[in-house]
Parts: C-alpha cells; sequence; structure tokens
C-alpha cells in the first residue's frame, strides 16, 4: 500500500536489497562499529584509499582482514618457509625460517596495534606480507643479487621493493593480489628511511627489529656462534637477560612512549639499548653465520642462475608462456615482458633449495651451503 500511493504521488521507488547486498552491509556497519572504538590516530578501513581495482565487498570480512589472507595465501608466502633468515638450512628443527620471522614479527606488532587501539587487523596484513620479496639465502642473497643486477643495468635490488612488486604484479598469474594503498604502503616502507604514511606501518617497522634482533641472538647462542657473556652487559642491564624479558620490555617501552607522545617511538634509553643490541648482530653474529666460501658459493649460484636466464629468456616460464611448468608457477609474473625484471622476479622468487637445485640442473655441480647439500646423483 505505501509503496503504491508513493508511486502515484510521482516519488521514485526504492529497488530492494539483495540478501547479499544486505548482508555487505551488515558487515559493513559491524566493522565500523568495531572501528569506531579504535583510537582517532588509528587508520579505518573506511577511510582506506582502497585498491587499484574496485572490488566488491566481501560479505564476512573488512577490507584488511581480506588483505592478511590474501598474503597468507599466496604461493610467495608459503615459500617462506624455505627461505633463509641468518642460518642457511641449519643443522636443527628450532632455527628460525623466514616464515617464522614474519610470525614473530606479527605477534609483536599485533599485540602492540591492540595496546594502542590501533587498526589490529591492517597491522597484521603489513607485517605477513613485508617480506615476501625476500631473497633466497638471506640477507647475503639480498647483497649477492643486488650486485648481480646491477651489472645488467638495473638500478639495485631491495627486498621491500620487491615485497611490493610481488603483491602487486606477481601474484595470481601477474594479476597481484590487489591490496589495498595502505598495506602496499606498510609494505614498501616497512625498511629504509622512508617513514610509513599510517601509525600500524610503523609498528611494524619497529616490531620487525624487535623481532630479529631477539630471534637472531637466540639462533647464534643456540648455533655456538656466541656465549650469552658475550652479549652487550649494558643492553641486559636495561632489557633484561632472556629473549623473553628483552621482548616484554621492549613492547611495554613502545606503548608506553606511544601512548605519551601520540606516534609511535621508542624512549631514549629504551631505543639506545636495542641499538646497541642490533649493532652487535652486525659485527658479531652477522659476519660469523656464513662463512666468506659460502658468501662467494652464495654469489656464483645467483649470477649463474641470471647469466643464464638472462641469455635464454625464453626459458622464463611467464616469457615461454608455460607458467607453471617445472613447479615455476608463481615465481614470475607473466606481465613482465622486459627480461632483466622477469629474471630477478624468477630469481628472487627460489626457495634456497630450489635456486640449488636449479644451479645443478645448469651446472651439473652440486653445492653445499650450510647444511644445504645437492650433488650429483
Amino acid at each position: 500500500m505505501g509503496r503504491k500511493a508513493s508511486s502515484e504521488r510521482g516519488a521514485a521507488e526504492v529497488p530492494e536489497r539483495s540478501p547479499k547486498d544486505e548482508r555487505i552491509g551488515r558487515v559493513r556497519l559491524r566493522v565500523e562499529d568495531l572501528e569506531a572504538q579504535l583510537s582517532p590516530l588509528a587508520a579505518r578501513s573506511s577511510g582506506s584509499r582502497g585498491r587499484e581495482r574496485p572490488e566488491e565487498e566481501c560479505g564476512v570480512r573488512g577490507p584488511f582482514q581480506r588483505d592478511r589472507d590474501r598474503i597468507v595465501h599466496s604461493k610467495a608466502f608459503r615459500r617462506l618457509k624455505h627461505k633463509t633468515q641468518v642460518f642457511i638450512s641449519p643443522d636443527g628443527d628450532h632455527y628460525r625460517t623466514r616464515l617464522t620471522h614474519v610470525l614473530e614479527v606479527s605477534g609483536i606488532a599485533r599485540t602492540v596495534a591492540r595496546a594502542l587501539r590501533l587498526n589490529e587487523d591492517l597491522t597484521e596484513a603489513i607485517a605477513l606480507g613485508h617480506d615476501l620479496g625476500h631473497t633466497p639465502f638471506g640477507h647475503a642473497g639480498e647483497e649477492a643479487l643486488d650486485e648481480v643486477v646491477r651489472a645488467y643495468g638495473v638500478p639495485g635490488f631491495r627486498h621491500n621493493e620487491q615485497s611490493l612488486r610481488v603483491v602487486e604484479s606477481v601474484e595470481s598469474e601477474g594479476r597481484g593480489l590487489n591490496l589495498t594503498w595502505e598495506v602496499r604502503d606498510g609494505i614498501l616502507h616497512h625498511t629504509g628511511g622512508q617513514a610509513t604514511a599510517t601509525l600500524e606501518g610503523r609498528i611494524v617497522k619497529l616490531a620487525d627489529r624487535v623481532a630479529y634482533i631477539n630471534h637472531d641472538i637466540d639462533d647464534a647462542l643456540r648455533a655456538g656462534l656466541i656465549a650469552p657473556s658475550d652479549l652487550p652487559p649494558g643492553s641486559l642491564a636495561e632489557l633484561g637477560p632472556t629473549s623473553t624479558e628483552r621482548i616484554d620490555a621492549l613492547v611495554h617501552d613502545l606503548v608506553d612512549t606511544s601512548t605519551d607522545r601520540g606516534d609511535i617511538a621508542q624512549s631514549p634509553a629504551i631505543g639506545a639499548a636495542m641499538a646497541e643490541l642490533r649493532a652487535f648482530l652486525f659485527e658479531t653474529v652477522y659476519v660469523r653465520s656464513i662463512s666468506a666460501q659460502e658468501v662467494l658459493l652464495i654469489r656464483r649460484v645467483l649470477s649463474t642462475l641470471f647469466d643464464h636466464y638472462m641469455a635464454y629468456a625464453e626459458e622464463l616460464p611467464a616469457l615461454a608462456g608455460i607458467a607453471g611448468t617445472a613447479g615455476a608457477e608463481g615465481y614470475v609474473a607473466p606481465g613482465a615482458t622486459a627480461p632483466a625484471q622477469a629474471v630477478v622476479d624468477y630469481v628472487a622468487g627460489m626457495t634456497d633449495r630450489y635456486a640449488l637445485g636449479k644451479y645443478e640442473d645448469l651446472t651439473g655441480r652440486g653445492l653445499r651451503i650450510g647444511q644445504l647439500r645437492l650433488q650429483n646423483s
């Protein structure tokens, strides 16, 4: 009756919403209700700068939750379990890998975000995606690939830039994951001098350091590279003698100081203690975690692979039009028609063992790097 009368008066009828539209609307309201409880400084999905390609909203999850799930379900994320953190395929089951590293970063970052009433979903997505573009063989691999690509006119290699490329152009057969702008900004700027646009991204940047400083010390102790007595006594006095105590002190300080300043920050004393531990790692642990011979072997592997695929670009899965052949699907963006970029995508995306396997296929020679060994059968 009401609709008919309205129509007779010449008013336009309001189209009925489908059950799906109703469901999406309810989810949007729930997300907005939850985000209304966040700090005024928090990033909100309703204020997101959006995706490069507009999408229909999900009927269950908010935008940043969807980004997190897309990262976790990506091929690049799964490969992190076979990529080095510090020790290359160590003789033991309890050393960190690149995958366990990002999980630890995520846990620390989420704790801080929740305590500060910032957006935990955004924080988690950035944390889980920040290392997707890391090379095989850890930072030694990154340095080697950076040196190799410059010989071909590529302006260097940085894993944060490659991580952004993975989510924008490599995953999903070249379509990328179509993540929100805020997540992509956090991934790109999780390292380096430029600040992220969101406080959530700044949390991840610090949580990354908190995680690797402490778990790399733990792994170095386990490997026998250092003894507890080698650690800087001033830092231990400020933060605590154990990894658990240090992380706890760093997280509490980060929350307390950030609350007082309205920004993501550490107190001077705690920041100095963490910086001293970080310097200790670079001066004492990282230079000893891998031998000079292994550094040369890593460069030989990556330069051999890069040189070969630059010379025979048709063998790259994407350029050959056969993405997925020989288990290579997901390594290369089909749209990367420039050979150098396609080779970067391919080589940087390899796991440690995949890179060694390809090296052996090309040269017929087996190598041992760390405890990872491939040899002629």
